[in-house]
């Protein structure tokens, strides 16, 4: 079993798992955890391989002998989005570190995860960029919780937020708010594959998690990552997206 994540957890649950345990009679077990609470996961055994996105701590903890096996499975991007009025006027700037600034300036309502997962790492790393600490702060609602809940919480307060593509394209007709800043290269969203070492827990089921990571990665498992769409569109392409 491995922790995964809403719409990672959709494209898995519903266009690879079953075809996976079809060909191999191995039953997939899904947990839905964000990266750090899946990385903490695996490496404290309780998991058999992770699908997780936050590049730079996965090949520090394979470094280390937590993992091994990673691959870099598939990838999208982070947006951001807030209200058509653009109160903060995001739309005169075009990076990511740019528009974080206008927003703190003009103290416009930002919503965060703030729950540790692979968005939130990424959205705290650009603040630094920013030389900007929200925390505090009161127009930074940091709230714990997932990004369909943090883009409601946005959209309730007609503020802003960074969220994946893929979960706001999944709510997008149930919300007001739009696309105000994307094609940020820093916005690039790599997700990795990896299996927990099984010389550090000998109890895992590693024949299996590296049966299932060479699924994924195979021409049928990358193919049927590049054909999962929500409403008409794709959420996530195979592979590595950086040359």
């Amino acid at each position: 079993h491995y922790p995964l994540r809403r719409q990672r957890q959709m494209c898995i649950r519903d266009s690879l798992n079953p075809i996976f345990t079809e060909q191999t009679g191995i039953e997939v077990q899904v947990v839905s955890q964000g990266t750090g609470a899946a990385l903490e996961t695996g490496t404290r055994g309780d998991a058999d391989v992770l699908l997780v996105h936050d590049r730079a701590s996965e090949l520090q903890l394979v470094e280390e002998g937590a993992f091994v096996d990673r691959h870099d499975v598939m990838y999208n991007d982070f947006i951001f989005v807030g209200p058509a009025e653009d109160p903060a006027g995001t739309g005169e700037v075009t990076t990511a570190v740019e528009t974080l600034t206008r927003i703190a300036c003009s103290e416009e309502t930002f919503v965060s995860r703030g729950d540790d997962s692979g968005t939130n790492r990424m959205e705290m790393r650009l603040w630094e960029s920013a030389g900007i600490d929200p925390a505090g702060q009161g127009w930074y609602l940091s709230i714990g919780q997932g990004m369909g809940d943090a883009l409601n919480v946005a959209n309730e307060e007609l503020g802003y937020a960074m969220t994946d593509r893929g979960t706001f394209v999944a709510m997008k007709d149930n919300l007001d708010l739009v696309i105000v800043l994307e094609g940020d290269p820093v916005l690039f969203n790599q997700y990795g594959v990896m299996a927990v070492n099984p010389d550090e827990h000998p109890h895992v089921k590693y024949e299996y998690a590296l049966m299932y990571i060479d699924f994924l990665m195979s021409d049928e498992g990358q193919k049927l990552i590049n054909l999962y769409q929500v409403n008409g569109e794709t959420l996530f392409f195979p592979g590595y997206g950086l040359e």
